[in-house]
């Protein structure tokens, strides 16, 4: 099992430094573009530029559309952490798309959702690697060793609790709430974009991590953003 979330409650204090995030938002933007994915022209804003359109951008703020990275709490973003840009997300339209960058080790630690069905989609780069888990009834933070049925690209499949599942480049898994799921690119061998596709998001009150994570980023600021997070806007901008 490849569950990479053995965090001691002395590493969920942890910061990432500015420069770090830069670099790292710099990296994953030029691979996301080789793969002929397009961002919407706001992601590379400065903040000059976030604050002359304020006021036209309440959607993006109040939903937290854009970069949003995290290392949950590791201190090491390189083998648990992700970098994820929300394109689109609210009440009034009750959807979301994501992009995810899965860099060469890292693990998404196991989860589920409460509330939350998605169906998360292999966009490009290497294979990616699913372990999935029923949720034990009444007792959330377990693992049930039942069957877990899912479906992928709308064909129903049944699978052993924990056993590995691999989607190629395409290919769709339709996750719905209380299932565990963990996922990685394949051997550890190369990145790989995640596209997601689900309800409305609200990554606040929506996630159950089987280990308990630190889900946002503190940030060291040690130079100046290349692009702001989602939870720059009210450090930088709203407020």
């Amino acid at each position: 099992m490849k569950d990479n979330c053995n965090l001691c409650n002395s590493q969920l204090n942890s910061k990432m430094k500015r420069s770090q995030v830069n670099q790292i938002i710099k990296n994953s933007f030029e691979y996301i573009n080789q793969l002929g994915f397009k961002l919407p022209k706001w992601a590379f804003w400065t903040k000059k530029e976030w604050k002359e359109n304020k006021d036209r951008c309440s959607e993006i703020f109040e939903n937290q559309l854009g970069w949003d990275l995290t290392d949950f709490g590791s201190g090491d973003f390189e083998n648990s952490g992700l970098l994820l840009f929300t394109i689109r997300n609210g009440e009034k339209k009750s959807y979301c798309e994501k992009l995810i960058l899965l860099e060469n080790k890292q693990v998404c630690p196991s989860h589920f959702h409460w509330k939350k069905t998605e169906d998360v989609i292999n966009r490009g780069g290497s294979n990616l690697i699913f372990q999935l888990y029923n949720s034990v009834k009444d007792q959330e933070g377990e693992y049930s060793q039942e069957n877990v049925k899912v479906q992928i690209d709308g064909i129903s499949h049944e699978f052993k609790a924990g056993e590995l599942i691999k989607l190629e480049t395409g290919q769709s898994i339709c996750l719905e709430p209380y299932t565990y799921h963990s996922f990685w690119a394949e051997d550890f061998k190369g990145k790989c974009l995640v596209g997601e596709v689900s309800k409305r998001n609200d990554d606040k009150t929506d996630n159950r991590f089987k280990v308990p994570v630190q889900r946002f980023a503190e940030i060291e600021e040690d130079e100046e953003p290349i692009a702001l997070l989602a939870g720059d806007y009210e450090k930088f901008i709203t407020c």
